[in-house]
C-alpha cells in the first residue's frame, strides 16, 4: 500500500510555540528531546544534557516536556489533512500517515500530493517546516521523510517510486529501524549485517528461526513490506439534512412541504446505512435569528410517512400557536424541556411562537443503532391501533411539552398512593418499575438520582407495606370518615396500635352509617423519621352494601385512602 507520511522535525519545540529562528530546547529527565533550527545551529541537538546544552548556547530557551500538549497542537493539522483524505491516521504526536491511492489520483499524482500536504500542515503552523515522504509502505515513506536526500523528489518533499522501495531501503543502516529495535539492530551489526539491504536479503525462516518475531518484524520492514495496514478513522456517516426556505415560511403547509423532502431524504440515507435512530431532532432558524429546538424519541423504527409526520407535527406546535405575548401558558412547555418531544427556543421570543418565519428547518438523527425486521402478525400486516395512538400522544407532547403526558407506573412503598407514580409517557414503551422517590418529591414529577429497574425485576421488599390484593382505587382527594364501636362511641388507636373497641359502623363525610360486617387490623405505621414525621395506623372494613374501604388514620382523625370495589 503506497503511503503518505507526514513529519515536523522537532514537533514539541513546534507545540510549544517557538518558532525556528529562536534558539530553544525542551526538556525530558535532564535530556534534550527536541530543539529548534537556531538550537541546532549552536551543537543543540536531542540527546544532550541540560548543561551541556545551555553551556554550548547560554541564550537557549528551556521548555519542559508536555506530551497533552504536543498532541492537542497537532491536532488542528491532522484535521488539515484531512481536507485531502478522511483516512488519516496519527502515528504520534508531529507524524501522520495516509494511504495515496485514491488522493493521489484525484489530486494528480503522488508529487503533487505531497506538495499539497506540505501546503496544508505549512498553513495550520504558520511557518515552513513539515516534511513529507510517499513510498510503498509506511515505514519507507516515514523513512523518506526523515531521511530522504531528494531521490524521486526534491526540497522537503521525497517520492520514492512505486516497486523502488526495498531497493531505496537497501542503503539504508539497519538503525534506520528506531529505538524499538535497539537491541536487534546492536546483535545485527556485530553479526556484520549493517543494511536494511543485507537484512532483507536473509532468508526470512532462518530470520525467524535465529532472531524471533522481533527479527522476523524488522525483516517484512527491511524489504519494504509494513508489519500492519494503516489503522484509519472511519468517518461516520452524515446523515443530518437540511433545508433553506427563500421566503422564510409563516404558514405550515409551506413549511411542511419542505420538512416532507427532509424526512423521506434522511429515511433514504438511514435505510442505505441499515440504522435506525432512538432520538430524531427537529431544527428549525426563523429569519430573526431564533433558533428552535425539539427532541423526538421513537422506540421502533419510524416510517417515511411517519416521520414526516412528526416533522410537521412539530411545524404546527411551532407556527400555529399563540405568540409569546398572548400568554397561553404553552410558552413553558415550548422550551426548556428534556425528553420526549423535549427541546427549546433560543433568541427573541424564546416563549410561544417564533416572531418569524422559517428559514431553516434540519433534521439530525442521534442514537443510532442496527435496524432490525418486524415481526408481522399471525394473518400478516401489523396492527396499527397502538401506533395511532401512539402518535396522538407523541402530537400532544409536540405542542403541549414531554409534561403533557403522563402513564402510571408501580413503584416501591408502604401506601397504595406511594406504590404509583406518574412518568412522561415514551412513545409507546412501558416505563420499567422504579424505586420509591426521595420523601417530600412531588408525585408525577421526576425525582432526580431515582433509579429504574428493568421492568422483569422484583421489586424489593417494603416492610409494613399494604398486602395484596392492592385497592381499585386510590383517592387523591381523601374523604373523611368516622367509626364507631357496638355502642356507639368513635373508635380510636391507642400508642401501642390497639383499637379501642371493635368497628361496627362507617361514615363517609358525614353521611349515613353503615354497618360493618368484617374488619382486619390495624397496622400501625411510623416513617419519615427524618422530615417531620408520619404515624398511621391502617384499617380494611367491609361493609354491609358490599363495599370495602382501607381507612387510615392519622393526626386523630379517620380518612377513607382507599377502595376495594
Amino acid at each position: 500500500m503506497r503511503s503518505l507520511v507526514a513529519w515536523y522535525p522537532d514537533w514539541p519545540a513546534v507545540a510549544a510555540g517557538y518558532p525556528p529562528d529562536v534558539a530553544a530546547a525542551v526538556i525530558h529527565a535532564n535530556r534534550v528531546v527536541a530543539a529548534t533550527e537556531a538550537a541546532r545551529e549552536h551543537g543543540v541537538h536531542p540527546g544532550l544534557r541540560r548543561r551541556e546544552a545551555q553551556g554550548r548556547c547560554p541564550a537557549l530557551v528551556i521548555v519542559a516536556a508536555d506530551a497533552g500538549r504536543d498532541a492537542r497542537a497537532w491536532e488542528p493539522v491532522v484535521a488539515a489533512l484531512e481536507s485531502l483524505t478522511p483516512a488519516v491516521e496519527v502515528l504520534g504526536p508531529g507524524v501522520a500517515a495516509f494511504a495515496t491511492r485514491g488522493p493521489s489520483r484525484y489530486f494528480g499524482g503522488d508529487e503533487a500530493l505531497a506538495l499539497r500536504a506540505l501546503e496544508e500542515a505549512d498553513r495550520v503552523v504558520g511557518y515552513r517546516g513539515c516534511r513529507v515522504g510517499v513510498a510503498g509502505g509506511r515505514f519507507c515513506a516515514s523513512l523518506a521523510a526523515r531521511l530522504g536526500d531528494g531521490a524521486g523528489g526534491s526540497g522537503r518533499a521525497v517520492v520514492v517510486e512505486p516497486g523502488a522501495s526495498r531497493a531505496w531501503l537497501s542503503s539504508r543502516p539497519v538503525g534506520a529501524l528506531g529505538s524499538q529495535y535497539e537491541a536487534l539492530v546492536d546483535l545485527l551489526i556485530r553479526l556484520g549485517i549493517r543494511t536494511l539491504g543485507d537484512l532483507a536479503d536473509l532468508p526470512a525462516k532462518a530470520v525467524l528461526g535465529r532472531f524471533g518475531a522481533e527479527g522476523a518484524e524488522a525483516h517484512r520492514l527491511a524489504r519494504g513490506l509494513d508489519d500492519r495496514p494503516l489503522a484509519v478513522r472511519e468517518p461516520p456517516p452524515d446523515l443530518c439534512v437540511a433545508a433553506e426556505l427563500e421566503p422564510p415560511a409563516e404558514r405550515v403547509e409551506t413549511a411542511a412541504f419542505a420538512a416532507k423532502a427532509l424526512a423521506d431524504e434522511l429515511h433514504r440515507r438511514l435505510a442505505e446505512a441499515g440504522l435506525a435512530p432512538a432520538v430524531v431532532i427537529v431544527e428549525a432558524e426563523t429569519e430573526h435569528g431564533e433558533r428552535l429546538s425539539r427532541r423526538w424519541r421513537h422506540d421502533g423504527v419510524l416510517s417515511a410517512s411517519a416521520l414526516a409526520e412528526r416533522v410537521r407535527w412539530q411545524l404546527e406546535g411551532w407556527l400555529a400557536g399563540p405568540r409569546a405575548d398572548e400568554g397561553d401558558g404553552l410558552g413553558e412547555a415550548a422550551g426548556g424541556l428534556d425528553g420526549r418531544g423535549a427541546g427549546g427556543v433560543e433568541g427573541p421570543g424564546n416563549h410561544g411562537r417564533p416572531t418569524g418565519g422559517l428559514a431553516l428547518i434540519r433534521l439530525t438523527p442521534e442514537g443510532l443503532r442496527t435496524r432490525h425486521g418486524h415481526q408481522l402478525g399471525f394473518w400478516g400486516g401489523v396492527s396499527d391501533s397502538d401506533a395511532r395512538a401512539g402518535r396522538s400522544l407523541a402530537r400532544v407532547q409536540g405542542m403541549l411539552g414531554a409534561e403533557a403526558v403522563v402513564t402510571a407506573v408501580i413503584a416501591g412503598g408502604r401506601a397504595p398512593d406511594d406504590a404509583i407514580r406518574l412518568l412522561p409517557w415514551e412513545g409507546g414503551a412501558i416505563p420499567a418499575a422504579c424505586d420509591r422517590p426521595p420523601p417530600g418529591a412531588a408525585r408525577g414529577a421526576h425525582a432526580p438520582g431515582v433509579r429504574r429497574r428493568d421492568r422483569h425485576e422484583e421489586p424489593p421488599p417494603w416492610p409494613g407495606r399494604l398486602a395484596d390484593p392492592s385497592p381499585a382505587t386510590v383517592h387523591s382527594q381523601r374523604p373523611g370518615a368516622q367509626v364507631q364501636d357496638g355502642a356507639g362511641r368513635p373508635v380510636a388507636v391507642s400508642a401501642r396500635g390497639l383499637l379501642s373497641g371493635a368497628p361496627a359502623a362507617l361514615s363517609v363525610n358525614g353521611g349515613a352509617w353503615q354497618g360493618i360486617v368484617a374488619w382486619a387490623g390495624p397496622w400501625p405505621l411510623e416513617e419519615r423519621w427524618w422530615d417531620t414525621g408520619r404515624r398511621r395506623a391502617r384499617l380494611q372494613v367491609l361493609l354491609d352494601s358490599g363495599e370495602a374501604h382501607l381507612v387510615t388514620r392519622e393526626a386523630g382523625r379517620w380518612w377513607i385512602e382507599a377502595t376495594y370495589s
